[in-house]
This record gives structure tokens, sequence and C-alpha cells, in this order.
């Protein structure tokens, strides 16, 4: 019988990137991803982390998002900033 914990190759599961996503330098956008990834943890995603020897899956979501975040195993898309609006309403 498998284990639900067994390590899965990215190449079999499309939700797991092949690549590391580039490290993410600013704390705040650290959490923000962490957070985002921790929601969908709750909602029922499948955890991306696998257990190394002599180490356990954490058992909260957030620890196991910041865990995912920090190995690069979540991607994220930052918006573009909105530089075409003016910054003052034009006169009538």
């Amino acid at each position: 019988m498998e284990n639900s914990h067994d390590h899965i190759e990215p190449e079999q599961d499309p939700t797991i990137p092949a690549e590391p996503a580039p490290p993410i330098t600013s704390r705040f956008l650290y959490v923000d991803v962490a957070a985002l990834r921790a929601k969908q943890l709750r909602k029922g995603a499948r955890p991306r982390l696998s257990e190394g020897e002599g180490q356990s899956l954490p058992h909260k979501a957030e620890r196991v998002a910041m865990e995912e975040v920090r190995q690069g195993l979540v991607y994220y898309d930052v918006p573009a900033k909105k530089s075409d609006q003016p910054d003052t309403e034009p006169d009538a």
C-alpha cells in the first residue's frame, strides 16, 4: 500500500514545478506568497514537501507553506505597477 506522503517526481505531477522559483528577497513578498499558499493548503491542496531522512512534515499549513516558499516550490506572479495612471486629476 502506498504512503500518502511518498515523494512524487515533478515530471509525474504537474502541480509541482520542475525548476525552483526564483528566491524571494523581500520579507513582505515572502509573507504574502506563504499566506496565499497556506490558504490553498487549508482548502485541501496537497503539500509539495517530501519527508527527508529523520525529518517529518510540519503539521500546520502555515509552516508547510513557509517551507515550500523557502525551497522554491511555489511559483508566484507580482502584478506590474500601474504607472500609466496620472498622479492628479485632470482639470475639467
